[in-house]
């Protein structure tokens, strides 16, 4: 089992098992006990994680982008660190994959963001009811970063 990681509080985890998806998740996100907004809930990640006994793990290694904010760019920063921590913490071994690598892999450099969620849907039609939405993009991404390593 191989868990494929859009990361971020709008993400996804795609679990696949030779080469078919078993199970896809939003990333799962709590309100902050302290000030505004959401992070990833470190505890339901965990209860995702363990419930599917992944291998290893493939996560998007992604950075700053011009333009972003200083605040938000903490946060996703924030829920990488998480998302790190649950790993080493259950001893899943992970690798960091750039966008670049798993987007060429997928035929999808210099495509529209959409483009990712129609072709899962192409591929996975069985899936198709869990990609039916434009947010779902992370979900295909997710799907995609896990193939990557295929």
């Amino acid at each position: 089992m191989i868990v494929g990681i859009d990361p971020g509080q709008g993400g996804a985890l795609a679990f696949l098992k030779d080469g078919k998806v078993e199970a896809l998740y939003d990333m799962p996100v709590m309100a902050r006990v302290h000030g505004k907004g959401k992070e990833v809930n470190a505890y339901m990640l965990c209860s995702i994680f363990m419930s599917h006994c992944p291998g290893r793990a493939v996560v998007e290694a992604v950075s700053a982008m011009p333009g972003q904010g200083v605040s938000s760019m903490f946060r996703f920063g924030e829920s990488l660190g998480i998302l790190k921590g649950v790993l080493g913490t259950l001893q899943i071994p992970y690798i960091m994959m750039t966008p670049q690598k798993w987007k060429k892999v997928a035929g999808l450099i210099k495509k529209d963001k959409d483009v990712s969620r129609t072709l899962a849907i192409q591929q996975f039609p069985s899936i198709s009811d869990q990609l039916s939405l434009k947010k779902h993009v992370g979900r295909s991404d997710a799907i995609w970063i896990a193939k990557s390593i295929l």
